[in-house]
């Protein structure tokens, strides 16, 4: 399947889908791909004293109405961060019924590589739920000692600056100044990935399974 009509990403937290592959998805959705994303954690406790509740869920539905993700295909959930692990089978059963429900061709899960707890749970139930369909792992540097750029979606400015609009949106993760959450480093990392298929910018995705 080259040409996918139905995408699902899976984010193990608020912005991670962004991070990882914001720039993808503006792309897909421009092009008329039924574009899902699932998120298990808006992972409050990982905001200081004083954030008002809900803070990071609100700051997700107004980053993915930015890239145009239609209400009705966003599912987020609110599972402990950095606890998902204790939820595997609570997390499966989740994606085997959006399985069923959206019926999905390609799905994007955070790479096999991805350091964090939470992301390698997503990972591997990802897997075991869609080992059928196309997987493809999305980056997120600061989480990787290692990564397989092994396939490319190639982008376009306003593409990179969907990315970028919809980042701005998580005013939290501004706030706290966190590295990665830097136009400069959205763009670099795009820009290498780019160049590496001679483009301008692209994100790059580790290839797990590819239905044909």
């Amino acid at each position: 399947m080259i040409d996918p009509k139905r995408i699902l990403v899976l984010a193990p937290h608020t912005d991670d889908a962004e991070l990882g592959c914001g720039g993808s998805m503006a792309r897909w959705l421009e092009e008329g791909v039924e574009l899902s994303v699932a998120v298990f954690s808006t992972a409050e406790k990982s905001l200081p004293d004083g954030a008002r509740p809900g803070q990071l869920k609100q700051e997700c539905e107004q980053a993915l109405d930015s890239l145009g993700v239609p209400a009705e295909r966003r599912f987020i959930y609110d599972f402990p961060v950095r606890e998902l692990g204790y939820h595997r089978q609570e997390v499966l059963e989740i994606l085997v019924r959006l399985g069923r429900e959206l019926s999905p061709e390609w799905i994007l899960v955070p790479s096999g590589a991805d350091l964090h707890q939470d992301h390698a749970t997503v990972y591997a139930e990802g897997l075991r739920a869609f080992k059928h369909l196309t997987l493809l792992g999305y980056e997120l540097p600061w989480n990787h000692i290692t990564f397989s750029a092994s396939a490319f979606v190639t982008l376009e400015q306003r593409h990179l600056d969907a990315k970028w609009e919809a980042l701005t949106h998580y005013q939290s993760q501004l706030a706290m100044g966190r590295p990665y959450f830097t136009r400069e480093l959205v763009e670099s990392v795009a820009r290498v990935r780019g160049l590496m298929v001679k483009s301008d910018w692209a994100e790059a995705y580790e290839m797990i399974r590819i239905r044909l």
